[in-house]
């Protein structure tokens, strides 16, 4: 699974640009690596970290924050990766909610994560039973709710995103034996085209959208109307002399 996702990450990031990357969470893999940008950092949660954890931290320069309290000021970051940060976050939407503060508008989020709908969710919902009956553990260790993609489709869309593109990988069930997991192997290439949308872990790239207000024209046009202008009225000149010379001639007398 990390060996897949490794290779979208390189692919996603290698063509974005900017000049401050961060990635949140799952230090093992460097998901900036191919990126370009000149400040790229890289966050831990505050949790106590496990030893491969440890190892990976000392080995990059990181930062210790609360994912839903990032040290970041208001449009500040081109991009953020979240190599299943959202899973390993107590509150996955308000984290997400403070990756939207901190990107710039036109700025990308790049999500993976586990799908509750594939083999691998459904082992870890069984887990689940098993560990309140007394009977085992969680499968998975350390992580939180899995977030389906509709439903971080649906968060994402609140928060002003638009999904770019979408894939799914890792269709073969999690066998701990390599030899089993070898002979799985075809079930990767048939997933791909029979059950695309159950594979056991999804990678999304997002772009955040700011909806600015654009002032527009006139929507209506103006009919060409005929000009009108006051005009006088002609007056016969010729017959008001006459009237007043016949007028003076034989004036009105009065007793």
């Amino acid at each position: 699974m990390l060996a897949w996702e490794r290779r979208q990450f390189d692919l996603a990031v290698s063509d974005v640009f900017g000049y401050h990357a961060l990635q949140l969470g799952l230090p093992e893999i460097d998901t900036l690596q191919t990126n370009r940008m000149p400040h790229r950092c890289l966050a831990q949660s505050i949790d106590t970290p496990s030893l491969a954890q440890a190892a990976a931290l000392r080995s990059r320069s990181a930062l210790v924050t609360e994912f839903d309290a990032l040290p970041f000021r208001e449009h500040s970051l081109d991009l953020v990766t979240l190599p299943h940060g959202l899973e390993l976050c107590p509150d996955p939407h308000a984290a997400l909610a403070e990756v939207a503060r901190v990107l710039l508008p036109e700025g990308r989020v790049i999500i993976s994560g586990l799908n509750p709908a594939s083999l691998w969710g459904f082992r870890q919902r069984r887990s689940h039973l098993y560990q309140r009956i007394g009977l085992g553990q969680t499968w998975v260790a350390g992580s939180h709710e899995w977030i389906g993609y509709w439903r971080l489709r649906d968060w994402l869309r609140l928060l002003s995103f638009e999904v770019e593109s979408v894939r799914f990988g890792c269709y073969r069930p999690s066998f701990q034996n390599k030899q089993w997991l070898d002979r799985m192997a075809w079930m990767d290439p048939i997933g791909q085209s029979w059950w695309p949308i159950f594979g056991s872990t999804y990678f999304l790239v997002a772009v955040k959208r700011v909806r600015g207000m654009k002032l527009m024209g006139r929507a209506w046009k103006r009919h060409s109307t005929i000009g009108v202008s006051p005009v006088a009225a002609p007056v016969s000149v010729a017959g008001s002399a006459h009237q007043t010379s016949r007028n003076t001639e034989n004036p009105i007398e009065f007793d």
